[in-house]
């Protein structure tokens, strides 16, 4: 049995106490959302600095301005070494403590066979544990990671990561690096780890009808008053067509090369553990993964007019709608908004408004799939687990990558450890503890395999 073997076997070992530190975790309740909650950020990231110091790290909790402060921990092995930076986010999203099934909270980690309930099991808390003790199985295996070793964790990524970029661009020395590799995001198959390489882009904004003050009885007034509601529904039923195909010229992008489609092919449908897919929903022609990985998608997420819970009979003077675009490299995001301008002009729409929401915003990136960096994760879990990755080129959801990407020059490897059924940002929160066993080895094996000099 090699070295490596004996590692593996080690790691397997660990998941009774995985599920003990990650409840540890779990019991700080680090809602970025919540303002009362700020002595629990710098809680979460003292007890991240006293664990990393203790595997040879150095570093500091630094302010951050703009947000929650943030922790850098180096270990610096051999300045000749390559880098790897490693990212992760103890902040959780609004706890929603009533809506939770009897018998779980959010901040009590609760085991029901193979599911570990809690908010941040999966979201992020859980991710980047797993490669806490991963690499510390290593350090106790082989002394050394054989790379030097930067970790970076925020605690405002559930309200858009204020602050982090800058902060990377005026600390590019601090953070300096040969990759990122961390961990977010869900897997596209529960049982088989996923590797990619970017995330879509996400812009949220606002449409708003304002016709009038107040609102005038429907007896009276019906069919002489425009109404707004109806003006904003026929306004976003230009943005798509019927079956939720865009419309608007500018958001169709033109990256979806025939080599990413021979690639998309090749993988699994998105969408499995959750609802069942609408398959003629969206672009017409495009495969599931086509239509996730790479290409727009956009929704209303919400609309108001009036009072819903308590209607009465009256034309209301306001209505307004909260959307949003996620999109793909190959679509200009500061030209996102113009180009939807332009469009309700076209169709005569000038009344409507459009009003940036900067919470939500973030870029659209994608590393190369031949990165050598890329190549050597990847032949790492298929050496690990027997069976390759299923390899994306970008996630379907969004996340603060083009911080590494673009600001710190990075290639970017991202390999998470949830899956798709696991309710992030909704109650019952919960990670699977098989796949945490799983994702333990496959950590493990890449930190080897990086630090392995017959691999440099």
């Amino acid at each position: 049995m090699t070295h490596r073997d004996q590692l593996l076997e080690t790691v397997q070992s660990l998941s009774g106490s995985f599920a003990a530190q990650l409840a540890e975790l779990v019991a700080m309740p680090t809602e970025s959302q919540n303002p009362a909650r700020a002595a629990a950020l710098r809680d979460y990231l003292d007890h991240m600095q006293a664990r990393l110091a203790r595997s040879g790290f150095a570093g500091d909790v630094w302010p951050n301005p703009d947000g929650p402060p943030l922790l850098v921990m180096r270990r610096i092995e051999d300045p000749d070494l390559p880098t790897v930076l490693v990212y992760g986010h103890g902040d959780v999203i609004r706890a929603q403590e009533s809506m939770w099934e009897p018998g779980l909270a959010p901040f009590a980690l609760t085991q029901r066979e193979d599911r570990l309930y809690g908010r941040g099991t999966a979201d992020n808390k859980g991710q980047h544990l797993i490669n806490l003790l991963a690499l510390e199985a290593v350090l106790e295996a082989r002394g050394a990671l054989g790379v030097n070793m930067t970790w970076l964790i925020e605690m405002g990524e559930e309200v858009g990561s204020p602050g982090l970029d800058r902060f990377c661009a005026a600390h590019r020395s601090l953070l300096d690096a040969d990759v990122l590799i961390a961990s977010d995001g869900p897997r596209v198959r529960a049982d088989v780890p996923t590797v990619f390489l970017g995330a879509r882009g996400s812009s949220n904004f606002d449409l708003t009808v304002d016709l009038r003050e107040g609102a005038h009885h429907s007896g009276n007034w019906g069919g002489l008053l425009a109404d707004p509601a109806i003006i904003l529904a026929q306004a976003l039923a230009c943005i798509t067509d019927a079956r939720g195909a865009i419309r608007v010229p500018g958001w169709r992008p033109d990256s979806l090369t025939g080599a990413l489609r021979q690639h998309l092919a090749a993988l699994p449908a998105p969408g499995t553990g959750g609802p069942s897919v609408d398959p003629d929903w969206g672009e017409p022609g495009l495969s599931a993964a086509e239509k996730v990985y790479g290409w727009n998608s956009f929704a209303v997420l919400a609309m108001t007019a009036g009072q819903p819970e308590a209607p009465v009979n009256a034309i209301n003077g306001q209505a307004r709608a909260t959307c949003q675009l996620r999109f793909v490299v190959g679509t200009e995001p500061e030209r996102i908004l113009p180009d939807l301008r332009a469009h309700l002009d076209a169709h005569g729409f000038d009344m409507v408004q459009i009003a940036p929401l900067r919470e939500g915003y973030f870029p659209a990136t994608r590393a190369a799939l031949d990165n050598p960096w890329v190549r050597r994760v990847a032949a790492s879990v298929e050496t690990t687990l027997g069976t390759p990755p299923d390899l994306l080129p970008n996630l379907g959801g969004s996340l603060p990558n083009h911080v590494f990407a673009r600001t710190l020059d990075l290639p970017t490897v991202w390999v998470p450890h949830s899956y798709s059924g696991c309710s992030q940002h909704a109650p019952n929160e919960h990670a699977l503890l098989s796949l945490c066993t799983q994702a333990l080895q496959v950590m493990a094996g890449i930190y080897w395999d990086i630090g392995d000099s017959r691999l440099s």
